[in-house]
C-alpha cells in the first residue's frame, strides 16, 4: 500500500466544529490548512472529483492523466498533495497506482464549513 502520509490528516485528528460556533485555534488551523490548500488548486479539485465519482470507488492513475495537458510527474505531485492532505488514499498494483476517496476528509471539511450552525437562513 502506498499510503505515505507523513502527518496524521485532520480528518482523523479533529472532529470539525463548525467555524460559526467558534474560531479555530492555531493548532486546528494548521491541521485543516493542508486540506483547504489541496482543494485550492483547480487541477487537484478536478482530480478529487474524478476520483470521488469513479465507478467502483477507485480509479487508476492511467485513467486520470489523459484528462489533463500535464506531465505524469506533475499529476503524481498533485495526487501526492491530495494524499498527504488526507483526502485520497492509494494502492500500487503492479505498474499502476489506484486512488480512492477518503470520505472522512470531506465530511470533516463539510462539518467545519457548516453554515447551518449560524442558526440563520443562508
Amino acid at each position: 500500500m502506498l499510503s505515505q502520509t507523513t502527518e496524521q490528516p485532520a480528518a482523523t485528528v479533529l472532529a470539525g466544529t463548525p467555524l460559526a460556533q467558534g474560531p479555530l485555534d492555531a493548532a486546528e488551523a494548521r491541521k485543516f490548512a493542508p486540506m483547504f490548500k489541496a482543494l485550492g488548486d483547480p487541477v487537484r479539485l478536478r482530480l478529487l472529483s474524478m476520483i470521488a465519482s469513479a465507478g467502483g470507488g477507485e480509479v487508476c492513475v492511467c485513467d486520470l492523466t489523459g484528462a489533463f495537458h500535464l506531465t505524469g510527474p506533475t499529476i503524481s505531485h498533485h495526487l501526492k498533495v491530495l494524499r498527504e492532505a488526507g483526502l485520497v488514499d492509494s494502492d500500487r498494483r503492479g505498474t499502476w497506482v489506484y486512488y480512492r476517496l477518503i470520505p472522512a476528509g470531506l465530511t470533516v471539511l463539510a462539518a467545519l464549513l457548516d453554515a447551518g450552525a449560524l442558526g440563520a437562513p443562508v
